[in-house]
């Protein structure tokens, strides 16, 4: 298992939104949904179009779950584990992400 590395300070992160870290040559989508500690981190890689920007995506919810829509092609990606609402075979890697003296630490 790889150690926690540090990926930006809390205060980088506006509520509501997401960003791009590059973690060990992996771009990872990190999450805050609101103005809590709560965070989530999902592979930026939307699989539908191939292209990084899962992280630039409309933060929204289902049946009581946070999920992220792709800017591009609209699918909805769960931010607690990656998988795709509209095809469960195109679901994507989820990190483990918590916050620790105001650090976003993230664990590929």
């Amino acid at each position: 298992m790889s150690s926690w590395i540090t990926a930006c300070q809390l205060d980088d992160l506006i509520p509501g939104t997401g960003v791009c870290a590059l973690i060990e040559n992996t771009q990872v989508a990190i999450f805050r949904p609101d103005q809590g500690e709560q965070l989530f981190a999902i592979n930026n890689m939307d699989p539908f179009s191939k292209s990084n920007v899962l992280s630039r995506g409309i933060i929204c919810e289902h049946q009581g779950e946070l999920w992220v829509a792709s800017p591009l092609k609209k699918q909805r990606f769960a931010l607690a584990d990656g998988r795709c609402l509209e095809n469960p075979a195109m679901s994507i890697e989820s990190y483990q992400v918590q916050v620790k003296d105001d650090n976003v630490l993230v664990q590929l």
